[in-house]
């Protein structure tokens, strides 16, 4: 009976070599993976703790926040504040769960209830009248080819590129010349014709398939029923994502109210919270989180239909 043969030397110290540079390699991807966990977990953990901090402190009594903030917002002797206390105590659990600052926002408070009212009311019919334009201007760029197509849309995209601080004087002269300053539409006619909504619009509008829209026409269907019956259900995905980043950016708008409003009576829930923080500390941080919640809940509710809206502006690109 023969003897099994052995294996050489030399290759079976290659093979070694081989699996314990392997179990290296193993051993380094875990530990890299591992501290990639952990720096993202440390900043995801950072960048949470004023959300958190907010949500926590909106349940605690006015007691408890003057007992932990009054010294942040003390007034002096000479009737100033003080913006520096010694000590401050930040506190993540309530010592006694109480709805006492929900209470006061919401039936005590009639300011934040107006300048509640005044968001809305703000914010509205930017959102409609921007979908309305945003949609019709974006399928028209989408099917219709020229150069005057092409020089129109090239000029969205230089106004789009424009930061707002460039073109805050233009519209502050023009708004002038309007006499619409200290008014809503100051801030409404800008908004409606965003040239970003009508951009990236445009980019999903264009991935609509030829093949249905010549399909509707050999129906019967003209430019507006195209528009209403094939634009409009395919792109909703892009509208979602319009509707969605419009109200997020006007509801937390600042520069704008407060460049072209002077009227405080006129002035949103953005320029009224700092001011509930000087003087109603006990009931900011429930108005902060009543303010947060339209925004949270219209992210969450089109969250899929803004993510599709933006991949298929990406790919448009390309």
């Amino acid at each position: 009976m023969s003897k099994p043969k052995k294996m050489p030397q030399s290759r079976v110290s290659e093979q070694e070599r081989a699996r314990k540079a392997a179990k290296r390699r193993r051993k380094w991807s875990y530990a890299k993976r591992g501290a990639g966990t952990v720096f993202a977990a440390f900043f995801a953990i950072l960048f949470l703790m004023p959300i958190v901090l907010t949500i926590t402190n909106s349940f605690m009594s006015a007691s408890e926040i003057s007992s932990n903030y009054g010294m942040v917002f003390a007034t002096t002797s000479s009737g100033g504040k003080v913006y520096i206390a010694e000590k401050v105590t930040l506190k993540f659990i309530p010592d006694m769960v109480s709805f006492s600052q929900y209470v006061t926002v919401l039936f005590k408070s009639p300011e934040y209830l107006f300048k509640f009212w005044n968001s809305v009311i703000l914010v509205g019919p930017i959102v409609v009248f921007q979908l309305t334009v945003a949609s019709l201007a974006s399928y028209g760029f989408a099917r219709y080819r020229g150069r005057i197509r092409e020089i129109i849309f090239f000029a969205y995209i230089i106004l789009m590129l424009m930061p707002y601080q460039v073109t805050l004087v233009p519209n502050y002269l023009v708004s002038d010349w309007l006499h619409i300053l200290d008014t809503r539409w100051a801030i409404w006619l800008p908004g409606i014709f965003s040239p970003f909504a009508v951009f990236l619009l445009t980019k999903f509008m264009r991935r609509i398939p030829t093949s249905l829209v010549e399909a509707a026409q050999i129906d019967g269907a003209g430019s507006l029923g195209t528009f209403f019956y094939v634009g409009i259900p395919l792109g909703v995905p892009g509208i979602f994502s319009i509707l969605i980043l419009g109200f997020l950016e006007y509801w937390n708008a600042i520069e704008q109210p407060m460049t072209y409003l002077k009227t405080e009576a006129l002035w949103p829930l953005s320029l009224y919270l700092p001011q509930m923080v000087n003087t109603e500390i006990t009931a900011a941080f429930a108005a902060s989180i009543v303010t947060l919640l339209p925004a949270v809940l219209i992210f969450f509710y089109g969250q899929d239909s803004l993510e599709q809206g933006i991949v298929a502006s990406c790919i448009s690109l390309h």
